[in-house]
């Protein structure tokens, strides 16, 4: 039987759901890990000058250092020639599911670095594209009834890309091929997880067989790419989702001068969700880098404010290879387009602070009921996002201008009181002796108790 799940709003203050496992599903999140880690999403072609696996294994401690705890590599798979775009060709046409892309090294490459990423203290998830192949997949030869057709017997092209075809799903051959072939990752080369690609285009009850199936062999964590709150059935599948209503709508917001409580709303609507799952936020990620532009382009000057909130919201961080620099540019994808790397990394130090603040305090846990999470009231509601997370003793404030102007404001909610720390600045604070704030755009603070 399903419990309720309670929602209190006062004001603008909201209390975040807690589903005291509302429905029985396969995210029970077994890992306490799960709950605390960010993800560092890896693009090996234009992290380094060779774009391999060993060149990439160099920067690890750098990362670690950094706070990084789970490594995804984007596909790790050799990439199909038919019909390939630019000269290297997307990762995300696959040619065979179970070899490694030479442009990276070899499978002895790829099974070192992860060997030496969980000595560090990483874990590691690989990028698993289930929807479709390229063109001359092995598949295609050995399996052609593997795939959708047309109506003329030819391959069906997946939506809006033309380099790769899709598979068919009511094929139960191919599927037990395509979970023999996760499977292999698995038992071959140790890995954590999968973050899949375009989940949400595959039938929900492919992943119900896959995971359990998958899992056989050891628990992975499980990351989809779908918005809970268009897919919610995929939620009792996978451990974690994007928050791509959230990103767009956060873009527009700041791109349209749309109204702050939109975005208000929409945390709403994520946090009925419930803690059965979690969703992933980020401010920028290999599509949105090179198609739709760097996180400076889509946000400006609260593009900080924004990486804060990632950071601290309830759910999962997501970072893409060079935000700790910044990087500044839309890097090519199916070209070789090297991030350009320097000796100071000016955004290291930023995330550092925030993602060793997520993984240690327990008021950050994601996906955890035991933590609440309530927006706080503030006399620049259209200007200011402010909210508060609390789990027994331990509470983490965070103050946001997200606008394009300066803001003088106080905080008027009753969920904030006591003495706290800046972690930003080191400096204490106590709320007794007054709540009134002075920001300039792009300001930011986050406190702990």
């Amino acid at each position: 039987m399903k419990k309720l799940i309670l929602i209190a709003v006062t004001g603008l203050g909201i209390l975040s759901c807690t589903s005291q496992k509302a429905v029985k599903n396969m995210t029970d999140l077994p890992k306490d890990w799960k709950h605390t880690t960010n993800i560092y999403e890896v693009n090996v072609r234009q992290y380094t000058k060779e774009g391999t696996f060993r060149a990439f294994e160099k920067e690890m401690p750098r990362l670690k250092s950094m706070g990084v705890k789970t490594l995804w590599f984007m596909p790790i798979t050799p990439i199909a020639q038919q019909n390939k775009k630019g000269s290297l060709g997307s990762p995300y046409a696959a040619s065979d599911y179970t070899s490694i892309n030479p442009e990276f090294g070899t499978l002895n490459d790829f099974k070192h670095m992860v060997n030496e990423a969980h000595r560090l203290g990483f874990k590691v998830i690989i990028d698993w594209v289930a929807n479709h192949t390229g063109w001359d997949h092995i598949w295609t030869k050995t399996h052609p009834d593997f795939y959708l057709k047309d109506p003329d017997g030819k391959f069906h092209i997946a939506s809006g890309m033309d380099d790769i075809i899709e598979l068919d799903y009511k094929n139960q051959e191919m599927r037990l091929a395509m979970i023999d072939a996760m499977k292999y990752w698995v038992k071959e080369t140790n890995i954590d997880g999968f973050r899949c690609d375009l989940a949400s285009w595959v039938e929900v009850d492919f992943w119900q067989q896959a995971r359990p199936e998958v899992e056989k062999v050891k628990p992975l964590f499980w990351l989809g790419e779908f918005d809970e709150l268009e897919s919610p059935e995929y939620g009792k599948v996978f451990d974690a989702s994007y928050s791509w209503k959230w990103m767009h709508k956060s873009a527009d917001y700041y791109k349209k001068n749309e109204p702050l409580s939109e975005l208000t709303d929409l945390l709403r609507k994520y946090s009925a969700i419930g803690d059965s799952s979690m969703r992933a936020w980020f401010t920028t990620n290999h599509d949105e880098n090179s198609w739709n532009g760097t996180e400076y382009e889509k946000y400006g000057v609260i593009t900080k404010p924004m990486a804060v909130f990632s950071a601290t919201w309830n759910g999962v961080p997501l970072l893409y290879s060079g935000q700790e620099l910044p990087n500044m540019k839309r890097l090519e994808f199916f070209e070789k387009d090297v991030i350009k790397w320097s000796n100071v990394y000016q955004n290291a130090d930023f995330y550092k602070i925030l993602l060793n603040l997520k993984s240690s305090n327990p008021a950050l846990r994601g996906g955890d009921s035991n933590v609440t999470t309530y927006l706080l009231n503030t006399t620049a509601n259209d200007k200011i996002l402010a909210y508060i997370r609390k789990n027994g003793n331990d509470e983490v404030l965070v103050v946001l201008n997200m606008s394009k102007d300066p803001v003088n404001f106080s905080i008027e909610d009753e969920h904030l009181s006591g003495s706290f720390k800046n972690v930003f600045e080191k400096t204490k604070r106590d709320f007794s002796n007054g709540k009134d704030f002075n920001f300039k755009p792009g300001d930011y603070v986050v406190f702990e108790k």
